[in-house]
């Protein structure tokens, strides 16, 4: 690779974590091309972008982005795949279903709205982080609970009274 087109994939890489605030790092060597084709039908299915990145390379667009990636970097051994979203909590409920049938990926570590996850133990509290979508839809459901109480209460009363009205 030239240095030329190093620098352009940085610029490409450093465009690409600008426009998120979810990335997960991951090792997915020693899948074969099957298993490979499969994780990457998971994550187009679930809205994930996947995309093998070369560690230095990574580290520059970290290094060069406005985000703080705090010891992410750190974690940028071996072979590299970066999976991007749009949900918080999409790309760790796809490799924990992907390692069902499998040992990788492995979860080496995850930015997620500039909070900093390292280690594959991190794995079960990502895949139940809540998403936004959730989050507003239980707070709409706790909102709403007290109003539909009063107005079964209200219809209970109601009916009660066109009973005692009948009799």
């Amino acid at each position: 690779m030239t240095r030329e087109e190093k620098s352009i994939a940085i610029e490409d890489l450093t465009a690409q974590l600008a426009g998120t605030n979810i990335i997960y790092v991951s090792d997915i060597s020693g899948l074969d091309a099957e298993a490979t084709s499969n994780l990457r039908r998971a994550c187009y299915k679930a809205g994930i972008k996947l995309e093998v990145v070369k560690n230095t390379l990574l580290a520059k667009a970290m290094e060069a982005s406005d985000n703080d990636y705090g010891d992410l970097p750190s974690v940028l051994t071996g072979n590299s795949a970066i999976l991007i979203a749009d949900v918080a909590n999409a790309p760790g409920k796809v490799i924990k279903d992907f390692r069902k049938k499998a040992a990788k990926p492995v979860l080496k570590g995850a930015y997620i709205n500039s909070e900093i996850y390292i280690g594959d133990d991190q794995l079960d509290a990502l895949a139940t982080i809540k998403s936004k979508e959730e989050l507003i839809g239980e707070l709409i459901g706790l909102l709403q609970s007290p109003a539909q109480r009063i107005i079964s209460a209200l219809q209970n009363k109601f009916a009660g009274s066109e009973e005692e009205v009948e009799a």
